[in-house]
């Protein structure tokens, strides 16, 4: 049913507490590594257990959507990451979860379930991994061994028995510390912890406020929106194949625009040719300043 959907990957769970989880979840935030993502901070009990998200859950069933792209953006152009070529992958993959939920139950029949991608207190990557679907890098993403990471990773709980898949047990990082040489803010710390308080990605998408702090200048290596450097250097993403999904093609603008384009464009026109983006969520004056801000460095 997943694949016939373009899911490129599915993994199932038991569902139960996430105890190891909710530990390192609680260091993380007393370290602040949130930086101003206070919705990290809020649902912690839901997001450690699946059973209070859906009561009577006996099972995740984790999925994986490829986004890697064919086409890359022109040399030169403001950094756009990958995963924000298209079409905002919430709306493409929330429709593909309701319909895997109704063929579920036209089968099985009056079954309950909630699909989530990125959009509520699920820690996605530790069921990807507990499904069998890969292991979690050194950069923080789930890595797949065929496949690599440039994936979204969709979740659906539901109150169904299923047979479950063994957990992923093996790291095959081993050695390599690309990801950590290659990110340019050192947000990548050992023990796989991300500081997302010095992510490109926080300061270019999840900061609100409209001056990025000064000490960051130099370091943003041209990204405007997001950062794949981490991903981009990963010797598993030489398995990477483009996706087939229409709904991520890349918006002619991402590819092509110079920065002094993206500067000249006015809100009305972003609104516009942005309506179904990702880019949306850092709205048109984020957008702006993230601009400015690299064209300083």
């Amino acid at each position: 049913m997943a694949q016939s959907l373009g899911f490129e990957h599915c993994g199932i769970a038991r569902a139960m507490p996430l105890e190891e989880d909710a530990r390192r979840l609680e260091q993380w935030l007393k370290k602040g590594y949130q930086g101003t993502m206070q919705y990290m901070e809020n649902h912690f009990d839901l997001r450690v257990d699946p059973t209070k998200l859906v009561p009577g859950a006996r099972s995740v069933i984790t999925l994986l959507q490829n986004y890697y792209p064919e086409a890359s953006q022109k040399a030169g152009t403001p950094g756009i990451s990958k995963y924000a070529f298209g079409k905002d992958y919430h709306e493409v993959i929330k429709e593909k979860l309701k319909q895997l939920l109704q063929e579920i139950k036209n089968k099985i029949g009056d079954i309950q379930g909630r699909g989530f991608v990125d959009s509520a207190p699920v820690l996605e990557r530790t069921w990807a991994q507990r499904s069998g679907l890969g292991w979690i890098g050194k950069n923080g993403n789930l890595i797949n061994k065929e496949s690599g990471s440039f994936y979204f990773i969709a979740t659906l709980i539901t109150d169904l028995e299923l047979e479950y898949d063994d957990p992923f047990a093996k790291d095959y990082c081993g050695t390599c510390t690309k990801c950590i040489d290659a990110c340019p803010t050192d947000a990548i710390l050992p023990d796989k912890v991300i500081d997302g308080s010095r992510c490109i990605s926080y300061f270019t998408i999840e900061l609100k406020e409209m001056l990025i702090p000064d000490k960051m200048k130099g370091q943003f290596e041209n990204w405007a929106f997001g950062c794949d450097t981490c991903q981009d250097v990963c010797p598993w993403n030489r398995f990477s194949r483009p996706h087939r999904e229409k709904g991520f093609e890349p918006i002619p603008a991402i590819l092509n625009l110079s920065t002094q384009d993206w500067l000249d464009m006015t809100e009305e026109n972003f609104k516009e040719i942005f309506r179904h983006s990702p880019l949306k969520r850092a709205k048109f004056q984020g957008i702006q300043r993230n601009l400015q801000f690299i064209r300083r460095d």
